[in-house]
């Protein structure tokens, strides 16, 4: 279990802090596209009172992912509690994350057919909405993590930016600062996301980075 941390700002510092101590030429480095990377979010808002019992439900949808992932159906996934909460947003989400479409729709059709679909848990939910994304720039360490944070950094394209923003942004900028946090262990992964399904306002991509420690230990002041 991770705990989701969304801030626009958490973003921006971190970004903007490790920015200073990356070479000009390192920004403009030959960052090249990836093969897309699909990812299945389930956004839940749970009563307060069924915190506990969604930590089970989390560990019984476990077993199925844990599965996939050995069968190499996904490539990883993750359940979140948000730690900071919003008027009407959600307070616990679930992952996976697949190399093809129907990897991902493989695994979604799985968990539509176990019965814990319909537990009481899931039916106590005030909200529920799904995404489905795509990411070009990612990377991860490989392992698996208990009570590390998930900063994500939501952001809008104004309406006249250019049609390749996220990919000059991704390739300029976004991704030469994550290498080099990946590299000295600052983040265990990183990803820079896309709507896959527009259920998001056009224009809007995200920033996604695991960390071992809140704020990232090279940003403590």
């Amino acid at each position: 279990m991770n705990k989701k941390v969304w801030s626009i700002f958490a973003g921006l510092c971190l970004v903007v802090s490790a920015l200073c101590a990356v070479p000009s030429g390192a920004q403009t480095s030959q960052v090249k596209e990836k093969p897309p990377m699909y990812s299945y979010l389930s956004n839940w808002q749970i009563p307060r009172e069924q915190w506990a019992d969604m930590a089970k439900e989390n560990a019984s949808e476990k077993v199925l992912l844990q599965k996939a992932l050995a069968d190499g159906t996904i490539v990883g996934y993750g359940f979140d509690e948000n730690l900071v909460h919003q008027p009407g947003g959600e307070t616990h989400d679930s992952w996976f994350s697949a190399m093809s479409m129907a990897g991902l729709m493989k695994v979604l059709t799985q968990f539509y057919a176990s019965p814990n679909s319909t537990s009481s848990t899931f039916s106590s939910a005030t909200k529920h909405w799904d995404e489905i994304l795509v990411s070009r720039y990612y990377n991860w360490k490989s392992g698996s993590w208990k009570d590390g944070f998930v900063s994500v950094a939501s952001y809008k394209l104004k309406a006249d930016a250019p049609s390749n923003a996220v990919e000059t942004l991704s390739k300029d900028v976004i991704v030469p600062v994550m290498e080099k946090l990946l590299t000295d262990g600052t983040v265990q992964e990183y990803e820079i996301d896309t709507a896959a399904v527009h259920t998001s306002s056009p224009g809007t991509f995200w920033i996604v980075c695991v960390t071992l420690t809140c704020p990232p230990k090279s940003a403590q002041i």
